[in-house]
């Protein structure tokens, strides 16, 4: 993974909600320039397997994100290769030894993040998948903090269909014995391979494979497209995948706030909640009970046959458009 030198903020004890505590250090980037008033900064956390580069087709003049008007501060998660993670990790964190970290705990990292940087209030809030997960995190915890929240593709919490989805990919990979319970001298290639092939058929739609829309992306059947998402995972740290996994298995907004509901009735961000309608396991019916319990939100669904995809960065034009034009819409820009 060859990704371009990010900032990086050391964390000397961040506590954690199992009760531990991490010695970390938080990598991010910045776009834009920061107003003398602080009040133009877009804030956005990454995805499973992504890093700030990932985001990068939506960031620059006149983009997604438009950085001649907007101070854009694109933060990695805890355990994403990149911020302090299983694969880079000092003893005793190291390796299978990484605690859990929460996407509670993602967002009070992101926190201090802010505080260091002297910004208290977020005029947008965004992201695609965990990301999204992160964002509707920082609206329901600090809803004084966000103006406004666009969660594309992702949910406020893990719903039971998702996680039963993740542990079959997390069983690929630890069936390895090259694994060795975490501890591999080598990486376990075959499990790596197995969870990436075993991951492509849920990351697009039926109708992906079906109508052949895989060629839009550049693949020339569906072979291709598992091997590109086999060889993809084979270059991942296995720990690292299931550090980000178990973030993405802890997400529930409504933890330690009277449940989900009472949780997302209190965010006071204007909202566009995004899913795509073809998205397999971030489903329109679930996105749609979250938009009916958020004071004032609108879904605006994505229609596209790319499945969770459609709201990757930089995927195909239309896409693109359309989450563009959301943005526009919550932060006034016409």
């Amino acid at each position: 993974m060859t990704v371009s030198a990010p900032q990086r903020l050391a964390l000397d004890s961040l506590p954690l909600e199992s009760g531990a505590s991490l010695r970390a250090e938080l990598a991010y980037v910045t776009h834009g320039t920061l107003a003398p008033d602080r009040d133009n900064v877009v804030l956005v956390p990454t995805y499973y397997t992504g890093t700030h580069d990932s985001y990068l087709p939506w960031i620059g003049p006149g983009g997604v994100l438009d950085t001649d008007r907007w101070f854009v501060v694109v933060v990695n998660m805890l355990g994403n290769g990149v911020s302090t993670s299983p694969s880079n990790a000092p003893e005793p964190w190291a390796g299978p030894r990484f605690p859990t970290v929460t996407v509670a705990d993602q967002v009070d990292a992101q926190a201090l993040l802010l505080e260091h940087l002297g910004i208290d209030r977020l005029r947008l809030v965004m992201g695609w998948s965990m990301g999204a997960m992160q964002a509707y995190e920082w609206a329901a915890s600090r809803p004084d903090r966000v103006d406004a929240l666009l969660p594309i593709c992702g949910a406020a919490r893990c719903s039971p269909h998702n996680h039963v989805f993740l542990e079959g990919v997390r069983a690929a990979l630890r069936a390895d014995p090259a694994f060795a319970d975490g501890e591999y001298a080598e990486p376990p290639v075959a499990g790596l391979r197995a969870f990436g092939r075993g991951y492509a058929g849920w990351a697009y739609s039926r109708d992906f494979f079906h109508d052949g829309a895989f060629r839009d992306l550049g693949y020339a059947d569906v072979e291709h497209v598992l091997e590109d998402w086999a060889q993809d995972h084979a270059a991942r740290d296995a720990n690292d995948l299931l550090a980000m996994m178990d973030t993405w298995q802890s997400g529930d907004v409504g933890r330690d706030r009277g449940g989900y509901e009472s949780a997302l009735a209190a965010v006071s961000a204007h909202t566009i909640v995004m899913p795509s309608t073809t998205d397999l396991y971030f489903t329109v019916a679930d996105s749609a009970v979250e938009a009916s319990l958020v004071p004032g939100a609108e879904l605006r669904p994505l229609a596209s046959d790319l499945g969770h995809v459609a709201g990757r960065p930089g995927v195909r034009a239309a896409e693109t458009a359309f989450i563009a034009r959301a943005v526009r819409d919550l932060l006034g820009d016409g």
